[in-house]
């Protein structure tokens, strides 16, 4: 049998993620491999901490990708700092909320949850009366949840978190280079990015970032692993529980990206030409505008639906930015829609999961996918797509209210 090369049809990406590559970001993948300590691979390793600070708006001296998906990231500091029989605490208003409720028992958490209604967010005070009454190690937290479309406020509980010693540990995979997300002024003490959302680089890495207080615990509960350890390594035997994963071992991960150089793994070198692209890609263009880029096609998309007489979805104040939930029509088969949408214009957008789904449409306007001809495609097609299921909608509206939206209105850079 004869394989064929591949070659995937082009598609025009609105999902939460995976969102379409930068083709910069693209080009960087075929950067010709170096071995994992060349002086210029660690020059390059070096580099992707110092911009992944500026990324995270921290002056934490641990900032590095985990090699895996966004919840490599995730399950990296919470299998680090979590001892068996520790508190933590997960305030729960969509999926990935219960995944870190899962990550969590699976080493030996003892799992406070806190529920609000999918669709909505917690107010600050809600979550701060939790900790006072449990009094947990961790508060473990989502910044942007894909599933609802909401977007979590921090800074109070962050500060309290501070005050009473308490790990703050926060999931924004989903709004990392595309939403405003302040590390320190916000007091987070871990912080966990994913690649294949704002950033617009392929699923593959977790950046993370965390602190001083964070590294004292993950340090203290170090073991090297036989066969890479040294005679010192052999003989600081730690009076704590080691971390319960090689893999996702924070500390042996300290070592490799520091001086040391410890030969834990091997790096995924074309992924960190991909990161490194796409964060000089979001720095580039600043912070500040790249969220106004984010907000501004959100409200064109935003416009474009409503004109055509769709129905939003979830409490507006605490929107995520880059992710526009839709309610499904009544008596309209959902995952049909989308179907065809793929099938007859190369277009998708995504489902929710769990009491969500068959519910909401999710249409993601994240990194390089965050753009007019893209928000104009979604909007015609999805237009002619509920035409062809009889769904009784405002025709030829929606187009004219984002075109008349983009006209009108403009940010620094388009």
């Amino acid at each position: 049998m004869t394989w064929q090369p591949i070659n995937v049809p082009q598609r025009t990406i609105m999902t939460p993620g995976p969102v379409e590559a930068d083709p910069r970001v693209l080009r960087a993948l075929a950067t010709p491999i170096v071995g994992q300590f060349d002086p210029s691979f660690t020059h390059i390793m070096n580099e992707v901490m110092e911009m992944l600070r500026a990324l995270f708006q921290t002056k934490n001296q641990w900032a590095f990708p985990i090699n895996g998906t966004s919840r490599a990231g995730n399950e990296a500091v919470l299998a680090s700092l979590i001892e068996p029989g520790d508190k933590v605490l997960v305030p729960i208003y969509g999926r990935f909320g219960h995944l870190l409720v899962e990550i969590a028992q699976r080493y030996g958490a003892e799992v406070i949850e806190l529920h609000c209604e999918w669709g909505e967010v917690f107010e600050p005070q809600l979550v701060i009366d939790a900790i006072q009454l449990h009094e947990p190690k961790i508060v473990a937290c989502v910044h942007g949840e894909t599933s609802t479309g909401r977007m979590q406020p921090l800074q109070e509980i962050g500060m309290y978190c501070r005050e009473k010693g308490v790990f703050f540990v926060v999931d924004a995979v989903a709004s990392i280079g595309g939403v405003d997300v302040r590390v320190d002024e916000w007091c987070i003490d871990a912080c966990i990015g994913g690649t294949q959302k704002c950033l617009s680089v392929p699923a593959g890495m977790a950046p993370i970032t965390f602190n001083e207080r964070v590294a004292e615990v993950i340090t203290a509960r170090k073991k090297v692993e036989q066969g890479i350890a040294t005679a010192d390594d052999l003989c600081d035997v730690t009076t704590f529980t080691p971390i319960a994963t090689n893999y996702f071992d924070l500390a042996m991960l300290m070592d490799y990206w520091s001086p040391r150089r410890l030969n834990h793994h091997t790096e995924s070198t074309s992924m960190l030409y991909a990161l490194r692209e796409g964060v000089r890609l979001a720095l580039e263009e600043t912070l500040p505008v790249r969220f106004a880029r984010h907000a501004y096609h959100a409200q064109a998309l935003q416009q474009g639906l409503r004109a055509m007489g769709l129905e939003l979805f979830g409490e507006e104040t605490h929107a995520l930015t880059c992710v526009t939930c839709i309610q499904i029509p009544e008596g309209v088969n959902g995952d049909r829609v989308r179907q065809f949408l793929l099938t007859h214009f190369g277009v998708e957008i995504a489902s929710s999961f769990g009491p969500l789904h068959g519910k909401i449409w999710r249409i993601g306007t994240m990194g390089y996918s965050c753009r007019k001809e893209n928000v104009l495609a979604v909007l015609s097609a999805l237009e002619a797509t509920l035409i062809q299921h009889n769904v009784r909608v405002v025709r030829g509206e929606a187009i004219q209210a984002t075109l008349a939206f983009y006209m009108a209105t403009e940010y620094a850079t388009q």
